[in-house]
């Protein structure tokens, strides 16, 4: 991190979804060497997660969770290694990243969002998941890819 807080990150791609509320999207990775992500919520208000997929951080399999919303605009880094994923909470969320490779769907990988091992306690019952996310594997399956 520089000293202006500001992470040093060549960002290659920037895209953008709008969700209703209840919505949830991901849980998403990269398979490695991964992907950065710089993401905020540019209208409403989103719960974001984070799990560490990284098999050799003490971290592993860990989770959590952020509140994003239009009112503070603030930015989370997501970092290489890490599985995300948000659930819109207003009725509608404007939801903004930054990456930083090309996006290269044989590298996708994803995990369920009510996945028992990641235990993800969305806080607003789930209205629609894409189909994407509904054909995503398990937390086991994952582990077999990495």
């Amino acid at each position: 991190m520089g000293a202006t807080g500001i992470l040093a990150a060549d960002f290659l791609q920037d895209s953008q979804s709008r969700s209703r509320r209840g919505v949830v999207r991901g849980m998403h990775g990269r398979a490695s060497p991964g992907e950065a992500k710089l993401v905020r919520c540019a209208h409403g208000a989103i719960y974001d997660v984070l799990v560490d997929i990284r098999r050799e951080s003490p971290t592993f399999g860990r989770k959590q969770a952020f509140r994003l919303d239009d009112v503070d605009f603030a930015h989370l880094y997501v970092p290489p290694g890490f599985l995300h994923g948000f659930q819109a909470l207003t009725e509608s969320a404007d939801v903004c990243y930054r990456i930083d490779r090309e996006h290269d769907p044989t590298a996708d990988i994803a995990v369920a969002h009510d996945d028992p091992r990641l235990a993800i306690s969305w806080p607003l019952p789930v209205s629609l998941i894409s189909e994407r996310d509904a054909a995503a594997g398990s937390w086991t399956a994952l582990l077999e890819r990495l």
